[in-house]
């Protein structure tokens, strides 16, 4: 009787445990439970590094996530779909781009407010975007010394 108090009591901590664990890694990560957002899209030149669940922040801030990725085959570009949370609110003339993290990190898509007094609505698109620049071909114009 007195084993089975104690596997009972093992199990139960195993479970608290386990709970406490995926509560700290929800809240590490920035995974929680769903938040209202509302979509905005933009077109890039090139969205190399971006993939379905790429961060979108405001200020180094993650503020939402990309939710699809479509290649436009009329004009060759790549049409982004995003959420950000719904008390983030974009004035109209606001840019996004893809930057990098640094040399060995991941992309994330950056928006930079405007300063319009119009915002951006629901399914409203950035007008100014700026696509990934791929940091081999920059190296490459670096040593070849070329001005283009």
């Amino acid at each position: 009787m007195a084993n089975n108090a104690a596997e009972t009591v093992i199990g139960a901590v195993v479970l608290a445990a386990t709970a406490g664990f995926l509560a700290f890694a929800s809240n590490v990560t920035g995974v929680s439970g769903p938040v209202d957002s509302y979509e905005l899209h933009a077109d890039f030149r090139s969205v190399e590094g971006i993939n379905l669940g790429t961060d979108v922040r405001l200020a180094g801030v993650k503020v939402g996530s990309v939710t699809g990725l479509y290649l436009n085959p009329m004009t060759f570009r790549a049409e982004t779909t995003f959420s950000v949370r719904n008390d983030i609110v974009m004035p109209e003339d606001s840019a996004v781009m893809i930057s990098s993290e640094g040399l060995l990190g991941g992309n994330f898509v950056e928006m930079v407010p405007g300063g319009s007094e119009f915002n951006l609505e629901e399914g409203g698109e950035f007008l100014d975007t700026q696509g990934a620049v791929s940091l081999i071909s920059l190296l490459l114009k670096f040593v070849s010394g070329s001005s283009e």
